[in-house]
């Protein structure tokens, strides 16, 4: 009777095993093979060329530029989320009348289409545009650039367009992690004496770190693996300025050459793996110290 209850619990699990195995692991090791071939459009027979398609991912001085603006994004948008976030999370966990309308306010881009997200900044961040039109009222008129085009400011707006976008997603996490603490916690630290920032730095931090764990394991594989913001406010450009990791997989694939473009997606697996998986075995054993 044991053996058929152990045994039943497994049968539940196959079925999604098997849709898991044949949706995700097979082809993930289909393109592990097929990133080792020059597999291509315009060729019959496909070769295996061992190394040849990672050596030139990194010598390439396009997908080098691809892989520095996927770090860059990464790295802007995954501390600009969390430290956003976190503020208006706390901000908004007060007795604020309003406290209701602005969390949904602030949510609200998050459920927004990317694509529509573009249609409002584009106009909004050209050179005749609505920000550079205010810097220049305000008497700033130095602050004015050309964002979308100007090749050493556009990976760095595409992030800001990024973060204004999710900020709010990341926010309804803290705060639900904020509402689990009990307010005991507080008192009693108000009682030893303790101020906001001491409280916050020793009760809030510590007891926030699930949420912390996630909202950075969310940002970092968003941020890794971003695509559609780059492909819908400037296609890569100009010229590849703002290609990342992502559009040039598309490009890839675009111009025919499958073995690189699965090459550079195995790589961009890979990196997310090695990042991630370290990132969360540390935050996760930061909970159960604290």
């Amino acid at each position: 009777m044991k053996v058929s209850k152990r045994l039943y619990s497994y049968y539940l699990i196959w079925p999604a095993l098997l849709i898991y195995s044949v949706f995700f692991v097979l082809p993930a090791l289909t393109g592990l093979f097929y990133s080792f071939t020059d597999w291509r459009l315009d060729r019959e027979n496909i070769q295996f060329i061992g190394w040849d398609n990672f050596e030139r991912i990194f010598t390439d001085r396009t997908l080098l530029l691809a892989i520095k603006n996927t770090a860059i994004f990464a790295v802007v948008t995954v501390i600009g989320k969390n430290l956003l976030g976190i503020a208006l999370a706390v901000g908004l966990n007060m007795k604020l009348k309003s406290k209701n309308l602005l969390r949904a306010i602030f949510y609200s881009p998050s459920i927004l289409s990317v694509l529509v997200i573009s249609i409002v900044f584009t106009p909004m961040l050209r050179s005749d545009g609505t920000i550079n039109r205010i810097f220049e009222a305000v008497g700033l008129p130095s602050l004015s650039q050309a964002w979308l085009t100007n090749p050493a400011l556009v990976i760095w707006t595409v992030a800001f367009v990024s973060i204004w976008q999710h900020t709010g997603f990341q926010m309804a996490i803290y705060l639900a992690g904020l509402q689990s603490i009990s307010k005991e916690y507080y008192e009693a630290a108000t009682i030893d004496g303790a101020g906001s920032w001491r409280s916050f730095r020793s009760i809030t931090i510590p007891l926030l770190l699930p949420a912390i764990n996630i909202n950075l394991m969310l940002t970092l594989i968003g941020g890794l693996k971003v695509f559609s913001e780059v492909f819908v406010l400037t296609g890569g450009g100009p010229g590849n300025a703002s290609q990342v990791v992502g559009t040039i997989i598309l490009r890839s694939f675009g111009e025919g050459s499958w073995g690189l473009g699965t090459a550079v997606n195995t790589l961009l697996f890979a990196a997310v793996t090695i990042i991630a998986i370290p990132l969360l075995i540390f935050m996760r054993r930061k909970e159960v110290s604290e």
